[in-house]
């Protein structure tokens, strides 16, 4: 029971903070967290939709994911089975037409002290060039396409994913092998874990 105090209250101080007081539409921390959590999923940073909404990817790409994954919106929004960890908390706004990076404050701020609480994942589903840096960062010079390409080199603990944003549907045209390749052993392991 204490554990679960503790991480209630490290839930409590993200959710409070302030690092990021200066961003277009201000601090919203918003990640998905519990410690018997089984699934990891690390993305970039929240986009707009889920700054008003308050909910990860409660969008297309999260209708693309939860497909990807062969689970219901049910299963994919409880935190004691999925956790949802972006590197950086909050919208960081826009710039040139798309989403700004993460804020760099956020993941040394944050990072190491969340994931310490997760310690029953299984899987770490990393999404995006700045998820991918942090958590396999010997593939820190390789493209986002090279990354994915070499997935059973991370498999079964982790799997680095294109984002599942409608913006990439020329990528997963162009790659058909991952939804023919990846996405079955994808949902089959989801299944085995959950």
């Amino acid at each position: 029971m204490a554990r679960n105090s503790l991480v209630r209250t490290l839930l409590e101080d993200v959710r409070a903070c302030t690092i990021c007081k200066g961003l277009p539409l201000g601090p919203r921390p918003i990640l998905q967290v519990a410690p018997t959590a089984k699934v990891l999923i690390v993305g970039q940073a929240p986009g707009q939709i889920t700054h008003h909404l308050g909910i990860p990817f409660d969008d297309p790409s999260g209708n693309r994911l939860r497909d990807w994954l062969g689970v219901d919106r049910q299963t994919f929004y409880d935190a004691s089975k999925i956790a949802i960890l972006p590197m950086g908390f909050c919208y960081p706004g826009t710039g040139k037409g798309r989403d700004l990076p993460p804020r760099v404050e956020c993941a040394p701020a944050w990072r190491a002290d969340v994931l310490e609480t997760l310690k029953a994942v299984e899987l770490t589903l990393i999404i995006g060039r700045y998820a991918i840096d942090w958590h396999i960062p010997d593939y820190a010079g390789h493209t986002v396409t090279r990354a994915v390409q070499a997935w059973t080199d991370v498999w079964p603990e982790k799997l680095i994913l294109p984002h599942p944003s409608p913006r990439n549907n020329r990528w997963l045209k162009s790659n058909p092998w991952f939804e023919d390749e990846v996405i079955p052993a994808l949902q089959s392991r989801i299944k085995q874990i959950l």
